[in-house]
Order: C-alpha cells, then sequence, then structure tokens
C-alpha cells in the first residue's frame, strides 16, 4: 500500500499500514502513519474528541466514541504492531494495565508460571490483586527449564516471561519458554520492555503475544505513560479489544501522540543506550568497590550466549552490587548529579535508583532474598549524555561514599 494510494473517504488511519517489508527504522517513522488524507498533515493530529458525528443511525466513518477507537491511538498500535512482526496492537493507559487485562483474559481457577524476577509492580499486580480472586501463580527462575517444566500444571494458561529480567538482567530462552507453554496448552507472553522491539522480537521467537510498558524506552521522554500488548493471534486480540473498550483502560490522544513521537527515534536512541551502558559495564567491572556487575552484554553474564542469539543488541539498563550496606547504596545514588535518583527507566536521561528500597521494594524482604536482590544492587538507566560525564559522576559517588 503507498501512502499515495489512501482513500480520503475511508477510516484513518488504516489499521492495515503495517509496511512488512521496510527495515525498522522506516517502520518507526512511517507505519500506521500515512499523511493524513484531508490536509495532507504529515504528523498524526491529536483527536482531541469525545464522540464523532455520524451521518446516519448506525452508519460511522471508522470512529463513534473515543474509549472505543480514536485515530491517533489506531496510529500508535499499528505501528507498534508493525515493529513488534505482529497483526494486532492494543494500547492501553499504563503497562500496569496492559498486564492486567492479560490477567483478564483468564479465569478464576486458571494459572500462570511466571518469572521470580519480575518488575515489582508486576508481582504485586499477580499477587496482591489477581490471585485473591482466584488465579494461581508459580514464580520460577526460567533459566531453569526444568524447573518451569515441573511448575507446569493442567490448569497452567499462561507462561509468563520477562527478560532481560528486571533487576537481575536475566536472560530467558524465549523459544524454550514457548515451546514448554505450548505443550502443556498454555500461551507465551512475553514482557519485552527492557529489550524494545529494536533488540528483541519475541513473536518470532515463538510467543504469543508481547507486553510493553510504553512509558520506558518507547516513549523515550519520561513524559508519558503507557502500555501495549502485540499479538497475531486474532481471538486474543479480539478479547484484547474488548476489555479496552469495556473497562475503559485506555490512553488518551496527547498520550499516544507523545509515544509516535517517541517511536520515531527508538532504532537511534537504543543503539546510544546499548553503546554507553556496554562502556559503564566493562568500567564498572574494573572497579574495587564493585562486587558484582550485572549486564548480557558482559561474556561472564550466565546467560550471554543466549543473549548473543535472540537479541541484536544488549540494551541499556546494567545493574551492579556496591560493596557495603543498604545505607551506602542509598548515600552513592544520593550522591550522583548527572544519574537522577528516581524510579522507571528509558528515558534519554540517566536515572539511578536502590531496588530493594524502590521498584521493588513491595516485594517481601525474604523474596527479595531469595531471587537475589541484594540491598546494595543498584540499578542504572543508562541514556544518551556523554559516556565521559557519566563515568565521572559515578567516580564522584564512589569517592563521596567511600
Amino acid at each position: 500500500m503507498s501512502k499515495f494510494d489512501i482513500d480520503p473517504g475511508a477510516p484513518w488511519p488504516p489499521r492495515d499500514y503495517l509496511l512488512p517489508d521496510l527495515g525498522f527504522g522506516t517502520r518507526a517513522v512511517h507505519a500506521g502513519q500515512p499523511p493524513e488524507p484531508r490536509t495532507g498533515a504529515v504528523m498524526v493530529p491529536i483527536y482531541q474528541t469525545s464522540t464523532y458525528a455520524q451521518p446516519g443511525v448506525g452508519d460511522h466513518l471508522g470512529y463513534e466514541y473515543a474509549r472505543t477507537g480514536n485515530p491517533t491511538r489506531t496510529a500508535l498500535e499499528t505501528c507498534l504492531a508493525s515493529l513488534e512482526h505482529a497483526t494486532h496492537g492494543v494500547c492501553f493507559s499504563s503497562g500496569c494495565a496492559a498486564t492486567s487485562m492479560m490477567c483478564h483474559t483468564l479465569r478464576p481457577g486458571d494459572h500462570v508460571v511466571s518469572s521470580d524476577d519480575v518488575y515489582g509492580g508486576t508481582w504485586r499486580l499477580f499477587t496482591s490483586i489477581f490471585e485473591p480472586l482466584g488465579i494461581g501463580f508459580t514464580f520460577v527462575d526460567m533459566t531453569d527449564h526444568d524447573a518451569v517444566r515441573a511448575a507446569v500444571r493442567p490448569s497452567t494458561k499462561m507462561l509468563w516471561v520477562e527478560t532481560p529480567t528486571n533487576p537481575l538482567l536475566k536472560i530467558v530462552d524465549i523459544a524454550a519458554m514457548a515451546n514448554i507453554a505450548h505443550a502443556g496448552g498454555a500461551r507465551c507472553v512475553v514482557d519485552n520492555t527492557f529489550a524494545t522491539p529494536y533488540f528483541q522480537s519475541p513473536l518470532r521467537l515463538g510467543a504469543d503475544a508481547v507486553v510493553h510498558s510504553t512509558t520506558k524506552y518507547i516513549g523515550g521522554h519520561s513524559d508519558v505513560v503507557g502500555g501495549a500488548v502485540l499479538t497475531s493471534d486474532d481471538d486474543l486480540a479480539n478479547r484484547l479489544f474488548t476489555l479496552q473498550n469495556s473497562m475503559g483502560a485506555m490512553p488518551g490522544p496527547q498520550d499516544c501522540f507523545l509515544q509516535l513521537r517517541g517511536l520515531k527515534t527508538l532504532h537511534l536512541r537504543m543503539r546510544q543506550h546499548a553503546a554507553s551502558a556496554g562502556a559503564l559495564a566493562d568500567w564498572l567491572s574494573d572497579h574495587a568497590e564493585v562486587d558484582a556487575v550485572i549486564y548480557p552484554g558482559l561474556p561472564g553474564h550466565p546467560q550471554h550466549a543466549i543473549a548473543a542469539s535472540q537479541m541484536r543488541g544488549f540494551g541499556g539498563m546494567v545493574s551492579f552490587e556496591l560493596r557495603g550496606s543498604l545505607a551506602r547504596a542509598e548515600a552513592f545514588v544520593a550522591a550522583t548529579r548527572v544519574f537522577t535518583l528516581a524510579e522507571s527507566l528509558g528515558g534519554v536521561e540517566s536515572l539511578i535508583e536502590v531496588p530493594a528500597a524502590m521498584t521493588h521494594a513491595s516485594v517481601p524482604p525474604a523474596v527479595r532474598k531469595k531471587i537475589g536482590i541484594a540491598d546494595g544492587l543498584i540499578r542504572l538507566s543508562v541514556g544518551v549524555e556523554e559516556l565521559v560525564d557519566l563515568k565521572s559522576d559515578l567516580t564522584a559517588a564512589f569517592e563521596e561514599t567511600r
């Protein structure tokens, strides 16, 4: 389909404008975003409306009510689907909302096998919201395939895979998890937030659905909250569209516009995030006051070979264990000036945090200890600033807290 073949009288933008034969960067800029036919606007307009006029009863122009559909949202959903090699994209108001909608496809009595080292908000959602509703969850180290197989039950309907994991950056073999899930009649769902579609394509490895917190790298500028599910499973997509419309957890048009803007530079930003993160991981590995550095790109990472085989780059997240106590870790992250002490990740600015006291504080200490989240663990979201300034900032924090 050419951008010049768009019918001005047809619903816009077309949901099939996926451009699958073009490169990643080209799709990030153009998929789902042909020029608006009435005015020729190159950028997708922000359709700030709650309802749409209809020529006649039940005769609409592709949109009837903004909770059900919005052209700005359609553009974002189509672009994300293209980047994840999916046929359907369904966007939500946050990453947690996207995760919630996947859980709402389950019924009481169903069972989920989940990565043990998941985002703290995902763990809280599973254990505090959906477990009391009758859905069972078993958390396992998904790098241990035998443990995953042992956790699968006849009632297991979903394997929830996070890779790289948060915050220990374990790499899970997606193809192996998909095989285990399908052998048991379950879906394999992958949280691809850390890797992004630029570095990892779970659907091409056998996964049934991909989940993103688009707040992170996809938005890329720490100014919008959103989530998405991408899939080529027609039944799942229809169920998700129904949930989106019925439960109302959809993003507004301004949020969708900001995420579309972020997508246009995703490939450029991810290259810089990964280059700087890899350089910092190498540098930290030789530091006398660091007990361990966790980065999938390091040859010593336990799953480095898997990362190299299923990823096209190793991402912008680095975790390391600072020698000393939780108090020292808290003092260290408060001492940086270029790295901003804050939760979240994936923006152009570098962020630093202590998972035990921040993003994973909702995970009980005993569970954190079992998973391996040490009190002195520090997580870096490496931004696009100059590498020399990032190193100098961390060096000053080491010296200040020595």
